[in-house]
């Protein structure tokens, strides 16, 4: 299922965008961990230009039916896809420009006829690159590296700490992905590796104190299971979980560069 859902977005793209695209590529859990039954579907492509409205309209509108909650089936995973357009980041600089984002999260949204509802100069567009450039899986097109640029440590390292605001603000009703990022966001800085969330809580589990292991391992427990998030108990622990790592996410920035 998840072949075929990739199959159709890439599709997609090249026929929305026939003249204009020079790559796409796969990142995400398929690429970096494993597929868990909550993973999303994370798709990333490079344009010659700016898409247009149309072009924007007619990506969302063949989204909407193929990605997650727009499946009656309740089978298909949600699907992520980014554009950019290239001269938008190459030559590389910090902030960059995200050209056209599709999430589940943005349905409201588009049900309003809001078709770019999501922040072009969002810092996490910079992790999103180094994802891709890492995961090196064109689905058409050249290898990443020769239609994106390297990122520099210092822009990686900024535009994580620019995200911490927008992240907090998304606490309170996505506990688990969001306790998840900042564990991610943490052991990069701390060993500039881009890890699964699995992986990441893997790393992050035997470094946290006691009082805050178990929501990180509820958190990684409940991703790998893709069960109905029920914190109980541990909800009031999530905040101090939380503002723990930033800590540990600030002192790790102030480190140099670790081996990449």
């Amino acid at each position: 299922m998840a072949t075929d859902q990739i199959e159709q977005v890439t599709s997609l793209v090249r026929e929305t965008l026939p003249e204009a695209v020079l790559g796409i590529y796969l990142h995400g859990s398929s690429v970096f961990g494993s597929l868990k039954p909550g993973s999303d579907l994370d798709l990333f492509a490079v344009a010659n230009r700016r898409t247009t409205d149309a072009e924007r309209r007619r990506l969302i509108e063949h989204l909407l039916p193929i990605s997650g909650p727009g499946d009656p089936t309740g089978r298909l995973r949600s699907i992520n896809l980014e554009i950019v357009a290239q001269a938008d980041v190459r030559p590389w600089r910090y902030p960059s420009r995200l050209d056209f984002q599709f999430g589940d999260w943005y349905r409201p949204e588009f049900a309003k006829g809001n078709f770019a509802p999501w922040d072009p100069t969002n810092p996490d567009l910079v992790v999103l690159l180094e994802m891709v450039r890492q995961a090196n899986r064109p689905l058409y097109g050249p290898p990443p590296a020769e239609v994106l640029d390297p990122i520099p440590w210092a822009d990686i390292r900024q535009a994580m700490l620019d995200s911490i605001p927008d992240l907090l603000s998304y606490l309170v009703g996505d506990e688990r992905n969001v306790v998840l990022t900042f564990v991610r966001i943490w052991t990069t800085l701390a060993t500039g590796v881009i890890r699964s969330k699995d992986g990441a809580a893997d790393w992050a589990l035997p470094l946290l104190p006691t009082e805050h292991r178990a929501v990180v391992g509820y958190a990684r427990a409940n991703y790998l299971d893709g069960a109905p998030e029920e914190w109980g108990d541990l909800l009031p622990r999530v905040r101090p979980c939380v503002d723990h790592m930033i800590v540990e996410i600030e002192t790790a920035a102030t480190h140099n560069p670790p081996t990449r």
